[in-house]
């Protein structure tokens, strides 16, 4: 999903296209207006034209503040560590697709949790989906990619079939046809109303290919793929009055895995655009790209409301014990053991490779009954103070 470095005209063809080209004409500001401007004797009745207002008064009522919907639920980064394990630090949404793995299994004290399973809309498989969707239960997932009635069909019954064991879960569909914005969009389902996902991106179909923007209003959206910058001129077609008084879509998350690719390239995505990032190591400068990425988003009001990141309801990733040293010998945690490294350890943590994994990464964290919380290096160093400090037996977490 992630976006082109450079971008193109088709990228935001529908944002340039003619405002007359998807607005139908203006409403009459009132049932007298209507009457007096049909040409048609035989008009509505006045109570039908009344019934008609209150309905539009009702569905104006019913659409969200602007705010609200443009206040996203989540925005995803998925990815493989460690710049997973950066973006999780930063609030973002970890994941990966159903043929994928985040690749922290081997990182002792790395722990970055699938939240979003995404799938492989070049090479589809459902029940590669489904089986994978209910081994890892991610809080979000992208069913499939419906390029045909048909097709949109079978993947609602998919989503109802894992919602009426995931009901609380957020499944996106991607329409890839117009008839199918419809059948996603009003289809009946347990828990959580299904989201229509908006390809943009490296998607092999774009949602302005088949569709107008006014498809999209009212309705749960994710935006898939492309930069900020993009997504935010979508956001604000889908979001802001129009003249025909459409309520906004409400937009429920996004993604984006761009700067990781252009990182090897050399240089990091900010809010003035891509810059130089040379001096910086890849990890680094995805770093720096996700910083600015959370930062353009809280600037305009999307970024996930306080308290709702997975990192603020699941706690760190990365364990951390009380104090930035080793316990076994009071080294700092971030420095080369100036007297060496016992041999497990120089095999587990490369300090030459700037990118990790770093070593606080691969240590042993534990915390025990009196509350401390200690990092170690090896297994033996860990023995040796355990030993001597009677902590045998009163563990109550660890990373080992």
């Amino acid at each position: 999903m992630a976006s082109s470095h450079s971008s193109s005209p088709q990228s935001i063809g529908h944002s340039q296209l003619d405002l007359a080209s998807y607005l139908s004409p203006a409403i009459l500001d009132t049932p007298e207006d209507r009457h007096q401007n049909s040409g048609d004797e035989h008009s509505k009745p006045r109570a039908e034209i009344e019934t008609d207002t209150a309905t539009e008064r009702a569905h104006e009522e019913d659409a969200l503040p602007i705010e609200v919907a443009r206040r996203a639920e989540y925005v995803g980064f998925l990815h493989r560590a460690p710049f997973a394990t950066e973006a999780y630090a930063l609030g973002f949404v970890t994941g990966a697709r159903e043929d994928c793995r985040i690749q922290d299994s081997n990182i002792r004290n790395v722990d970055v949790p699938i939240l979003m399973l995404d799938n492989d809309f070049n090479r589809p498989d459902l029940e590669r989906y489904l089986t994978r969707f209910r081994e890892v239960e991610p809080e979000i997932g992208v069913v499939g990619d419906a390029r045909t009635p048909e097709e949109a069909h079978t993947f609602v019954n998919a989503a109802r079939d894992l919602k009426s064991d995931y009901s609380d879960a957020t499944l996106i569909i991607v329409p890839k046809c117009r008839e199918a914005i419809d059948i996603v969009a009003n289809a009946d389902v347990p828990g959580k109303p299904l989201v229509l996902g908006y390809a943009m991106g490296r998607s092999d179909i774009k949602a302005w290919n088949f569709s107008d923007i006014a498809n999209w209003r009212g309705h749960r959206v994710h935006l898939l793929g492309a930069s900020p910058t993009k997504q935010w001129r979508v956001i604000q077609e889908l979001t802001q009055p129009n003249l025909t008084g459409d309520p906004p879509a409400n937009i429920i998350g996004l993604d984006w895995n761009g700067p990781q690719g252009i990182a090897y390239k050399g240089e990091s995505w900010t809010r003035e655009g891509w810059q130089n990032a040379d001096f910086l190591t890849i990890r680094e400068t995805v770093r720096q790209s996700l910083r600015e990425m959370r930062a353009f988003w809280e600037e305009r009001g999307v970024w996930p409301a306080e308290g709702t990141t997975p990192i603020e309801r699941f706690g760190h990733a990365v364990k951390e014990p009380d104090d930035p040293i080793w316990a076994a010998n009071g080294g700092d945690l971030a420095d080369p053991d100036p007297l060496g490294s016992p041999d497990e350890w120089a095999e587990l943590v490369d300090y030459a490779d700037e990118d990790g994994p770093y070593p606080i990464e691969q240590a042993i964290v534990v915390t025990y009954e009196d509350g401390r919380t200690l990092a170690y290096r090896t297994q033996t160093e860990r023995d040796y103070v355990e030993y001597h400090e009677g902590l045998w037996a009163k563990v109550v977490d660890e990373r080992a």
